[in-house]
């Protein structure tokens, strides 16, 4: 993959990274209740299931699930429901402010891998997402070139544009909510965000294209 070619897949993809979806959410929402730790902990959740989408696609799999409708439409309602289950219990999670504290303290202690397989379920649960990158990341293969070495090349650049924007995003959330304060608005930006993961988990389910 020469210069070029790797320039034109960076900034494709990093502009495809910045139109938030549910992997930005969860990183968002996990930043905003813990901290750049927990943020950073569903940040590698989702890139390990970028990297076995990365594989799948190398591997061929994505043309098969485009070709497999009942397996797509499997996929597609798991993943729907998933989506739909974090957004509801996200709302209706109501706790005192000191109780609040107390459970920020141990999951931050000692639900870290708990926070991570979110992360990695969240990006897993739309099929979609192995569909684009197969027909993607094909796109920016040179056919003279060592396969593998390219693949690896793009996955190295998806993991620096992720990392980045959903960073980026948290920051910019974070900031917002500590200028809301104790204002009632700071109560509705938490139910917006859970209210968004139903929306997706809807759309994944309610759409009727098969790819």
């Amino acid at each position: 993959m020469n210069i070029e070619t790797w320039s034109l897949f960076f900034v494709a993809y990093l502009l495809i990274t910045l139109a938030p979806g549910p992997s930005v959410l969860f990183v968002v929402k996990n930043a905003l209740q813990y901290g750049y730790r927990e943020a950073l902990l569903s940040i590698f959740g989702n890139l390990t299931s970028q990297l076995i989408i990365v594989l799948l696609v190398a591997g061929g799999a994505g043309i098969l699930l485009a070709q497999s409708p009942a397996v797509f439409f499997g996929l597609k309602v798991i993943g729907g429901i998933y989506l739909i289950y974090l957004g509801v219990s996200g709302l209706l999670s109501k706790k005192n402010p000191a109780e609040s504290q107390v459970t920020r303290t141990v999951v931050t202690k000692a639900n870290g891998f708990s926070i991570y397989k979110k992360g990695f379920l969240v990006s897993a649960s739309n099929p979609k997402t192995v569909i684009f990158l197969s027909a993607f990341l094909p796109q920016f293969i040179v056919a003279d070139q060592p396969v593998a070495l390219q693949f690896m090349v793009m996955f190295i650049s998806i993991c620096f544009s992720v990392i980045s924007i959903h960073l980026m995003y948290s920051y910019l959330s974070k900031n917002i909510k500590s200028r809301l304060g104790n204002s009632p608005l700071k109560e509705h930006f938490s139910k917006l965000y859970n209210s968004i993961f139903i929306a997706f988990g809807g759309a994944l389910l309610f759409n009727n294209s098969s790819t």
